[in-house]
C-alpha cells in the first residue's frame, strides 16, 4: 500500500510490479528515453504521487535511482517551497529526455526559480537549454498574477537562441514565444512582431520558429479570445 510513509525503496519496488514492455515500446515511438523505463504512464505516476505525498528527501533518493518512472515520481513529490537553486542545477545536470525536462520545468516554475532561466539558456547542453524555454512557456500559462513585463523581458532571450537548430531546443523556443503571445493582448502585441521578424529570416531554424508562431498568433480563434 502506497502511503506518505513509503520509502524510496518501497516506491521503486511498487513501480517494478507495474512493468509493461508494451508501454515501453510505445514510449519509444514518442521520443521518450526508455533505457531505464518501466513503462508506467504519467497519469498512473501522478496517482501514485498523490498517495505518496510530498517528501523532499525521499524525492532526492528516487531521483538518484536513475529510473525513468522514479525520476518522474521524484519531480511530482518534491516540495517546491524547499527546492533550492543548487538542487535544481544538480537535477538539470542529469536531464536526458524532453519529458523529464518539461516536468521539471513546471516544478522549477512552482519553486520560483526564475533566476535560473538565463543561466540555463546560456548552457550549451541541449536539455538544459530546453529547460529555460520550457520554464518560460510554463510561467506564461501558470503564473497568471505575474506582471506582463516579467515575461516580455524574455523575448530578447528567445531571439538570441532562435538559431539553435537542435530539435528539442527549437521546439521549446517556439513554445515559449507562442505562450507569451497567447497570454493577453499586451503580450501578443510584442510577441507577434518578433514572430514575424523571425519568419522573414533567411536562416531556416528561426524562420520555422517564426512561421509556426505567426500561424498560431494570428488564428481567428486566438484573436477572438484575446478580444
Amino acid at each position: 500500500m502506497i502511503s506518505p510513509s513509503s520509502s524510496a525503496a518501497e516506491l521503486i519496488a511498487h513501480l517494478q510490479t507495474l512493468r509493461s514492455e508494451d508501454n515501453i515500446a510505445g514510449m519509444a515511438r514518442f521520443g521518450i528515453v526508455t533505457e531505464t523505463a518501466i513503462g508506467i504512464s504519467n497519469p498512473d505516476l501522478q496517482r501514485i504521487a498523490r498517495l505518496a505525498k510530498k517528501d523532499h528527501i525521499r524525492a532526492m533518493a528516487l531521483w538518484a535511482s536513475g529510473i525513468r518512472e522514479a525520476r518522474l515520481l521524484a519531480l511530482y513529490t518534491f516540495d517546491p517551497k524547499n527546492l533550492t537553486e543548487a538542487e535544481a542545477r544538480t537535477l538539470a545536470a542529469d536531464f536526458n529526455s524532453w519529458e523529464i525536462v518539461d516536468c521539471a520545468a513546471d516544478l522549477f516554475v512552482d519553486a520560483g526559480l526564475d533566476a535560473l532561466i538565463p543561466d540555463f539558456a546560456a548552457d550549451e547542453r541541449e536539455f538544459v537549454r530546453r529547460t529555460a524555454f520550457a520554464m518560460i512557456a510554463g510561467a506564461a500559462v501558470h503564473r497568471k498574477t505575474d506582471p506582463d513585463e516579467s515575461l516580455l523581458a524574455y523575448l530578447p532571450l528567445i531571439e538570441a537562441h532562435c538559431s539553435d537548430n537542435r530539435n528539442f531546443v527549437r521546439k521549446a523556443v517556439n513554445w515559449a514565444l507562442r505562450n507569451i503571445g497567447k497570454r493577453n493582448r499586451t503580450c501578443h502585441g510584442q510577441a507577434l512582431p518578433l514572430a514575424e521578424r523571425l519568419a522573414a529570416s533567411t536562416d531556416k531554424t528561426p524562420r520555422w520558429i517564426g512561421k509556426d508562431a505567426v500561424r498560431e498568433l494570428t488564428s481567428e480563434k486566438l484573436l477572438a479570445r484575446l478580444g
